[in-house]
């Protein structure tokens, strides 16, 4: 019998993966489900009962007479395929991994210890199949299934629970859904239909691809007007799926259907946004990441401060603050050891997410006991109080973090960080963002600062920035890269996030005296010019513009060609054509413009593409070459 491994490997496997869990009066609520399967329904179904672990189980034999699709009880490492049904044998827990099911001993437990075997399986099923993973509780007692099908919510997968009626002990269905983790609540015989409808909109059958692609893009639209966050950049396949999933559950039919019912329903709008954030975390996730990160990289860090310096820590993309309160926690418990005596009496960990809800529940510290079931014993009496029902992380813990709504796209990074992680949100974005992100990560690092990625993610998009140093859990060191720049277009910055008192400092003393130097000595030698973005919009200005560019009448815009003084658009328009094409520099002379006056002046423009910026950047400078002769 194999071990439960650790790591679980995410499937290829393009179709529907059940879960089905039951407890107490579950064999009657299987035989109606299964009566109502088709026998090509094109889905697999994994049913998870609770056993007795000291009788053989006939369940298999019981519930084959109920259908005509083969029934199979699970034997180590059986492949899962459409159209079967699989049992879980009796005295044995089950997870899946990479398209099998894997089978290991049930552990002896305490007689306080619960066993859960369906979260466990529906948890394993969401991070192995991901968004065609789908969870089912039907009848049982107590809570066992609401962990699962909040792990297979948050995965992009759908969700079921018996409605209260047909359920001979509705605590499991019911459990679940107070949790607010099920989509759909109906009666066992009513379900096969009902994912047979949700998984041909979720595979997106039957709709035109070209006008379907035109609707996405304007519900990415309205979702960047309404919510200020673009996803046109993130992986598009997930984006559509997850789109597909609450068009599904919201019952629109196509999707011009479903923009028509999202641009009026604000809380739609709120619940798609929510799904796309794809909030996924636990305290001390991945524990043998968090075990490596003990006898390593927390000692290296420590090792390198001095009492007086603090232990910066980003954590991007934190959800609900799991993560960051872990990380301190871990360093909390590492800086009280002998050898670290001399450690640092401050570790900051500054944590940011783009979701508003979950930044609240971070700042608040409140987590149900579900929320703290990975926790140990000892750590939850050290670094908690139980508060109203849940528990509450201790004020020491809660004052090292620091949390805000922050987008590490698009507003100003951190500095000087000794660690930064950013886990398992790489991977919903495709490559332009994610060399924007790692960029970010490099600048925002100090120069022996460490960066944590996710299992499947690396930084093989800018191989020069970083040095991997545990590739296994994913882990990397700041190379050190010449000529490097990361253009901060947002407004905020560290020090009006971290001012915390409401002092309203702003603004840094330089010491690089050569920088400063040369900027002065550019100011007076070099022409007027702006720097734009690919979508002609300026983003900064240099010298004087005022007789090349000014305001346009009506909505104020920043648009170059729209600021753009007579006969100028035209020319501009061609060079930098001409600049992104052959992809350098390109210069025109002798173009004659207008004067205030009546006479007219010679100018060239020169269009450069900035090198070595993740975004592409243009410099576009305006050469005054005098009055015209004559």
């Amino acid at each position: 019998m194999k071990k439960t491994k650790k790591t679980l490997i995410k499937s290829d496997n393009a179709f529907p993966v059940v879960g089905i869990g039951a407890s107490a009066g579950g064999l009657d609520a299987f035989k109606q489900l299964l009566k109502a399967i088709p026998e090509s329904s094109g889905m697999a179904y994994v049913l998870v009962q609770h056993l007795d672990p000291d009788h053989e189980s006939m369940l298999r034999e019981l519930l084959q007479k109920t259908t005509p699709i083969p029934v199979l009880e699970v034997t180590d490492d059986i492949k899962v395929a459409p159209d079967h049904i699989y049992i879980i044998p009796s005295n044995r827990i089950m997870i899946a991994n990479d398209g099998v099911l894997e089978l290991s001993p049930r552990p002896v437990k305490s007689k306080t210890e619960r066993h859960l075997p369906i979260d466990l399986f529906f948890t394993s099923l969401a991070e192995v199949h991901q968004s065609f993973s789908i969870g089912v509780v039907l009848s049982g007692t107590a809570t066992d299934g609401t962990l699962g099908l909040k792990a297979i919510k948050d995965h992009g997968g759908i969700t079921f629970a018996q409605d209260e009626a047909s359920a001979a002990y509705g605590g499991m269905p019911q459990n679940a859904v107070r949790a607010g983790v099920v989509d759909f609540v109906l009666p066992p015989s009513e379900i096969p239909q009902k994912l047979l409808e949700v998984t041909q909109i979720t595979n997106g059958e039957g709709y035109a691809p070209e006008k379907e692609d035109a609707v996405f893009k304007q519900i990415i639209s309205l979702l960047r007007v309404h919510k200020g966050t673009d996803f046109t950049y993130y992986k598009q396949t997930t984006i559509r799926r997850r789109i597909l999933r609450r068009m599904a559950i919201a019952k629109t039919g196509e999707p011009t259907g479903y923009l028509k019912y999202l641009r009026g329903d604000k809380q739609e709008q709120d619940k798609l946004y929510m799904d796309l954030l794809i909030p996924v975390t636990d305290f001390f996730r991945d524990p043998e990441i968090f075990d490596g990160l003990d006898t390593t990289v927390f000692p290296r860090i420590l090792e390198n401060k001095t009492s007086d310096r603090p232990v910066r820590v980003w954590v991007a993309g934190c959800s609900t603050g799991e993560e960051a309160y872990s990380i301190a926690m871990a360093l909390h418990e590492l800086s009280g050891h002998r050898q670290f005596k001399d450690a640092p009496k401050k570790v900051q960990v500054f944590a940011t997410d783009i979701s508003a809800p979950a930044i609240a529940k971070a700042r608040s510290g409140m987590y149900s006991k579900s929320d703290v079931k990975g926790l140990s014993p000892e750590r939850l009496q050290t670094y908690f109080t139980k508060n109203n029902g849940g528990y509450q992380v201790n004020r020491p813990i809660r004052d090292s973090c620091v949390f805000a709504v922050h987008d590490f796209l698009k507003d100003p990074p951190f500095g000087r960080m000794d660690l930064i992680s950013c886990r398992n949100v790489l991977i919903y974005m495709g490559g332009y963002l994610q060399k924007k992100a790692l960029t970010t990560f490099h600048y925002a690092l100090d120069p022996k600062g460490i960066l944590w990625l996710g299992k499947s993610e690396t930084t093989g998009g800018v191989p020069a920035h970083f040095t991997a140093i545990d590739k296994k859990h994913k882990l990397y060191s700041r190379k050190a890269v010449t000529g490097h720049s990361v253009p901060t277009t947002g407004r905020r910055s560290e020090q009006s996030f971290t001012d915390l008192g409401g002092n309203g400092k702003t603004g840094t003393i330089g010491t690089d005296f050569q920088k400063t130097a040369d900027d002065i000595m550019l100011k007076r030698s070099t022409p007027a010019g702006v720097v734009i973005n690919e979508a002609m919009d300026i983003v900064h200005f240099r010298g004087n513009t005022g007789r090349y560019l000014e305001p346009a009448p009506g909505k104020a815009s920043l648009n170059l060609l729209k600021m753009a003084k007579q006969g100028l658009a035209f020319e501009l328009r061609n060079i930098l054509h001409r600049a992104k094409k052959e992809n350098g520099a390109v210069e025109k002379k002798n173009i004659q413009v207008p004067t205030d006056g009546t006479g007219t002046r010679t100018i060239g423009i020169e269009a450069i593409p900035l090198p070595n910026i993740v975004e592409p950047h243009y410099l576009v400078l305006f050469h005054d070459l005098g009055p015209k002769d004559g």
